[in-house]
């Protein structure tokens, strides 16, 4: 089976590329900035100005600033390859926390109190209303940025300000002390399959690695773990970093990504975490790969009565060939329909690329 891996080509896509090349036949490194996307009559993915290979897997990341990218790349390929860890949804979501907050409503998963304004002034009445300290974030950025905090309502006035010049949406939000820490959970599939508890640098608030922090790896309990899950789920994401708070009323998610960074939490882990991804990755795929092959060997069957002795059809179908170190293992259903016997002998006739078997007549 043969993956891609369509990213900007950081170390964690490196890192899992290398990990997925364990278990997949071919596995591409295909760079973000180097795709084009053409609709029209011409439709199509292009790398390097030919059209994108075929795949059986596709794993699509990247930063924020190619959210539209990313989600045409995906809506391209969905329904034409067979697994897809993210479908194109998910980067129009995931890549606003505006919309992100708001599936997380909808999924009655626990979050910091929130408030949407339209305008300045509408924000600045809020702000008369809301407990200090708060967070204001721009609804696009990663890694921390576009993260601000505001202690007091001057402050938080000050803030709008700015926002007002730079024509900013923004969100406002309730700070939860949790003395500068916070949990990534990182779900691939229906499992946590690592985690770690971020902390702060001195005077700084954002927990993130990119932003200076540390981490230590941590044992989830339940209650985190399925929080994790089910924000993953609510996202519709195979593979996705979960960024939770646990406060005085209990543990709330105020992040997602779905290009997560594995270096920090691969260097606390006690696995081996692009292993686990490539691992997951290549059994959903072969998965799917074999459900697609069933289905087209039972529409053959169908048309084929093996006990009325219709010798004279034939059927073809594409599959793989199975080995079992030099010798070739023929699929059940093909020693069915031609109805091989081992009392019987069989002509063979063998050439580059082509094996045709018959009974032989004396």
């Amino acid at each position: 089976m043969k993956a891609a891996l369509i990213s900007l080509g950081s170390q964690s896509s490196i890192m899992t590329a290398e990990a997925m090349s364990k278990y997949f036949e071919q596995v591409d490194m295909v760079q973000l900035k180097n795709i084009e996307v053409k609709l029209g009559k011409e439709a199509g993915i292009f790398y390097e100005g030919k059209r994108f290979e075929r795949y059986d897997c596709v794993y699509v990341k990247g930063s924020f600033r190619y959210a539209n990218l990313l989600c045409s790349i995906a809506s391209m390929l969905e329904g034409k390859i067979p697994y897809m860890p993210l479908p194109s949804s998910t980067f129009t979501t995931v890549h606003n926390k505006l919309l992100t907050h708001l599936i997380l409503q909808q999924h009655n998963i626990p979050m910091p109190r929130t408030y949407i304004s339209s305008t300045v002034g509408s924000a600045k009445e809020l702000l008369k209303e809301v407990k200090y300290p708060i967070v204001m974030k721009f609804p696009e950025g990663t890694q921390g940025k576009g993260v601000m905090f505001a202690d007091s309502l001057s402050s938080a006035s000050s803030l709008l300000d700015a926002l007002g010049v730079l024509n900013q949406p923004f969100i406002i939000q309730e700070y939860v002390d949790t003395g500068g820490t916070d949990i990534r959970a990182l779900v691939v599939g229906d499992k946590v399959v690592a985690a770690m508890k971020r902390k702060a640098q001195k005077e700084e608030k954002r927990a993130n690695i990119h932003a200076g922090g540390s981490g230590e790896a941590v044992l989830l309990n339940r209650e985190v773990s399925k929080i994790a899950l089910d924000t993953a789920k609510a996202l519709k994401a195979d593979i996705c970093g979960v960024d939770i708070l646990e406060g005085p009323l209990g543990p709330v998610v105020i992040e997602a990504n779905v290009s997560p960074g594995l270096q920090g939490l691969n260097k606390v882990s006690t696995i081996d975490v692009p292993d686990e991804i490539a691992k997951f990755f290549y059994r959903k795929t072969e998965e799917i790969v074999n459900a697609g092959k069933k289905v087209a060997v039972d529409e053959v069957m169908k048309g084929i009565s093996l006990e009325n002795g219709e010798d004279s059809l034939s059927q073809e179908v594409i599959s793989e060939l199975k080995f079992r170190g030099d010798k070739i293992i023929l699929p059940e259903w093909i020693t069915k329909i031609a109805k091989f016997d081992d009392r019987k002998e069989y002509s063979i006739k063998v050439k580059k690329g082509r094996l045709e078997v018959e009974e032989f007549k004396k």
